[in-house]
């Protein structure tokens, strides 16, 4: 029911307003990270903006496992107004991933789980023209991620002799580029 409600609330302002674009971050598919969006005017100088994020990298620098998927909804607020200057945003997401920790990069262990995020965005948007913009942000806050440890050399079994979780929270930076962005009419 409440993601019937959602999806209706997000059509209706979609409509309502429509100031929609869809994006692409620039500077994450260099690395073959792609990172897509959707930003959509709910006010005045208000936005909603939803992107997610993905890695595919088996393997990344090695026997480095670089597999993770971030969904992250925001709402920003536009200081001159909507598309065009400064905006500030807040959000939360949620983040699967198969990793290894920076902690953990010279040795043999990674780590799968999921994890939610509660942040901050500050970013900047420049028209290019009536239908495209750039829009530079960096983001990032508190990461909760819980996680099992694994050996990557083929020894079975976890590293960590916890029941359940292991848990790790702490603040990152974790977003940031230059999504190229495409006005829907």
């Amino acid at each position: 029911m409440k993601k019937i409600f959602l999806i209706l609330v997000f059509t209706f302002s979609v409509n309502l307003q429509s100031q929609t674009y869809i994006k692409f971050n620039a500077f994450t598919a260099l690395a073959l990270v792609p990172n897509l969006g959707v930003e959509t005017s709910i006010g005045e100088k208000t936005t909603f903006n939803f992107d997610i994020m993905a890695s595919f990298w088996k393997s990344f620098a090695g026997q480095k496992p670089m597999k993770f998927y971030t969904f992250t909804p925001e709402i920003r607020y536009h200081f001159k107004e909507k598309y065009n200057g400064i905006y500030a945003g807040l959000h939360t997401g949620f983040d699967t991933f198969e990793i290894q920790k920076w902690g953990y990069w010279n040795t043999n262990m990674y780590e799968t789980g999921m994890g939610y995020r509660i942040g901050a965005t500050i970013g900047y948007n420049k028209k290019l023209s009536d239908k495209f913009l750039l829009d530079i942000f960096i983001r990032g806050g508190w990461h909760q991620g819980f996680y099992k440890g694994h050996f990557n050399d083929g020894t079975t079994g976890s590293y960590e002799n916890v029941k359940n979780w292991n848990k790790s929270g702490e603040y990152l930076p974790y977003g940031g580029g230059v999504m190229i962005s495409y006005k829907l009419d």
